[in-house]
């Protein structure tokens, strides 16, 4: 793993880190769950090339792959960018959690992006559905998709593979048995109000790179934006919550997707060139205040 990613004290939009496989990922990229209809999509890509975002996230479930596709096959020449300036993202559903649905679905994915590779892909959710979540079928299940991951890898269809909403546990799992390839990302919710001390110190010792979702608090929901000790560091620093919010992540060597439907917000959570001082992140790194706002994946084994 690289050094820490903010050993400057200003962030350039461009600054990216090395993943475990040597390949360049951006450390702030455009989040789209819950983004669809082609005229949002639209504009919010074009918000954010426009500003400087050079990852776009995306998922199988989010049925807005092909949008977010025929967005970049416009967007991408009007801002003199081509394919390989840009780094997209995306995750296998939980619906196709089977060795012999992988490669089809990524394919899928591919085509509906415009693309005859994938930057990244992940594993969705550590469970299948249908199965419940008790059933240790599950981890057979993921280790057989792991396999399948590994053989796209290989043929360089996919550039990193990676997890998401994965615990320890299932980080253990993994590892016990990588079929030769680490992975290279841990996409899950973490936040001052859900910290995950424990997951965050694993993927660090394992050069895993942890990127954050869920960093302003759940989709429709704006109690931790409107948290007092998060509101009274904004007015201290003269910023917004939501920059006080992404910044701490960045300070804590998390990766972050926030996302807006606001092409004024899109550029402001980029605008991250400060640093919280180190009392203010103590507050932030130790709020009593603890709740999750998306999936728990502790339930699936």
């Amino acid at each position: 793993m690289s050094v820490n990613i903010l050993a400057a004290r200003s962030l350039p939009v461009e600054t990216t880190v090395e993943l475990n496989n040597g390949k360049q990922m951006p450390i702030v990229g455009l989040g789209t769950f819950r983004v669809t209809g082609g005229n949002n999509i639209y504009r919010c890509i074009e918000a954010a090339l426009k500003t400087g975002y050079r990852l776009i996230d995306t998922a199988a479930v989010y049925n807005n792959e092909e949008d977010i596709g025929k967005a970049l096959a416009e967007l991408l020449p009007k801002f003199n960018l081509k394919r390989e300036d840009i780094f997209i993202t995306s995750k296998l559903s939980p619906s196709d959690l089977r060795h012999d649905k992988v490669e089809k679905a990524v394919m899928t994915s591919c085509t509906k992006l415009g693309t005859s590779y994938l930057d990244l892909y992940l594993i969705h959710w550590p469970g299948a559905a249908g199965v419940p979540g008790t059933d240790s079928i599950n981890a057979t299940l993921r280790s057989g998709v792991w396999a399948a991951l590994t053989k796209l890898y290989q043929k360089n269809i996919v550039h990193a593979i990676g997890v998401s909403n994965y615990t320890v546990d299932h980080l253990k799992k993994l590892l016990s048995n990588d079929y030769g390839v680490k992975p290279a990302v841990n996409q899950v919710e973490i936040h001052p109000h859900y910290r995950q001390p424990e997951l965050t110190a694993f993927c660090k010792e394992h050069n895993i790179y942890v990127q954050a979702y869920c960093s302003l608090g759940g989709s429709g929901q704006d109690a931790l934006m409107k948290d007092p000790s998060v509101e009274a560091i904004a007015r201290t620093l003269q910023r917004p919550a939501a920059q006080i919010l992404l910044r701490w992540a960045l300070q804590n060597n998390l990766l972050i997707i926030p996302k807006s439907l606001s092409p004024d917000r899109i550029r402001s959570n980029i605008e991250l060139d400060f640093t919280i001082p180190e009392q203010e992140m103590k507050v932030l790194n130790n709020m009593s205040h603890q709740h999750k706002y998306a999936w728990d994946p502790l339930t699936i084994l």
